[in-house]
């Protein structure tokens, strides 16, 4: 295998650069160009040809835009006879699609691992998936990463003698575990009721929360709908404060502010797979970056050494 040579899509050149300082490789460029019609071609400005060629961009918004960018340019390092081809895709987005809760619904998580196979990616290189199951969808090699390990740096520096981690439902629980096990302390859950995108219901919280201080931890935050509902529930167990923690940070609609205005919370931090706008962090979000992680994941697969051994299997 000869050199690495990675590329960034323009989802988040920032995170891409930062990477590539940690690797100590250039980050080599793109040349993106806008058709008349609408229609994107994508030249790679760098020699392919036997190389181990990573490809980074997270699919934020806009998702559908950065989702085509991403097949092109994975298409193209295969057409330029790349030795492999690894798409790394921080947030994976379409990783909320895992499942027909109607009739006639598309599964987008599981069409968009195959589009990703068929545009030449030789595996995937992902954080913090919103369903795990969305994992088994992919028919090439998938390394699923974690920010647990970021998260207790951040929080083992505060005292944590009085703290509880909560999850916001049980589908995240075994992450929430995972980062109570780092910290050395209980875990608790919310009962929770998705009716729509924008509805949804926490009937209980299973622990004990009462007085306490609260690490909500959860793996995206968009609308916000959720973290305002466990809130409310949180409020009526009179817990002492509350910190919330996410690894993808979208924070539509204002819905940082709303979260930040809730007398309880006192810290909101979210890592950089996605950008984050100036205004966030002058609202107060404390951002983490993942860049480190990922730059040793990257290495790792390109020397042969096992990914999960350093962070664990999710």
């Amino acid at each position: 295998m000869r050199e690495i040579v990675v590329f960034s899509g323009s989802a988040h050149p920032s995170l891409s650069a930062e990477i590539c300082t940690n690797l100590g490789v250039p980050l080599r460029a793109v040349r993106l160009t806008r058709f008349a019609n609408d229609c994107l071609e994508v030249q790679l400005q760098a020699n392919c040809r036997e190389r181990d060629v990573f490809v980074i961009q997270p699919l934020g918004p806009p998702a559908q835009e950065n989702l085509v960018e991403l097949l092109l340019m994975l298409d193209a390092a295969r057409g330029a006879s790349a030795a492999r081809v690894t798409a790394v895709i921080p947030h994976y987005a379409y990783a909320r699609s895992d499942k027909k809760s109607m009739p006639r619904i598309s599964i987008g998580g599981r069409l968009v691992a195959d589009l990703l196979a068929t545009a030449g990616a030789s595996r995937v290189l992902t954080m913090t998936l919103h369903s795990p199951q969305v994992h088994g969808f992919f028919s090439i090699p998938v390394d699923h990463l974690h920010a647990l390990r970021e998260f207790a740096d951040h929080f083992g520096r505060l005292d944590l003698t009085n703290a509880v981690v909560v999850s916001p439902d049980l589908g995240n629980a075994k992450n929430a575990a995972a980062l109570a096990r780092l910290l050395q302390l209980p875990v608790a859950a919310g009962a929770k009721d998705r009716h729509s995108d924008e509805e949804v219901t926490i009937s209980s919280i299973i622990g004990d929360v009462d007085g306490r201080d609260v690490i909500v931890l959860d793996d995206e935050i968009a609308r916000g709908t959720t973290i305002l509902e466990l809130l409310e529930r949180l409020r009526e167990r009179n817990v002492r404060s509350v910190r919330i923690a996410c690894t993808h940070g979208l924070f539509s609609g204002g819905v940082l502010k709303q979260i930040g205005a809730q007398p309880e919370v006192q810290e909101i931090v979210c890592t950089n797979t996605l950008p984050t706008a100036d205004d966030a962090v002058s609202a107060g979000l404390k951002v983490i970056s993942i860049a480190p992680a990922l730059a040793e994941a990257i290495r790792r697969i390109h020397e042969g050494e096992s990914v999960s051994a350093l962070f664990g299997a999710s």
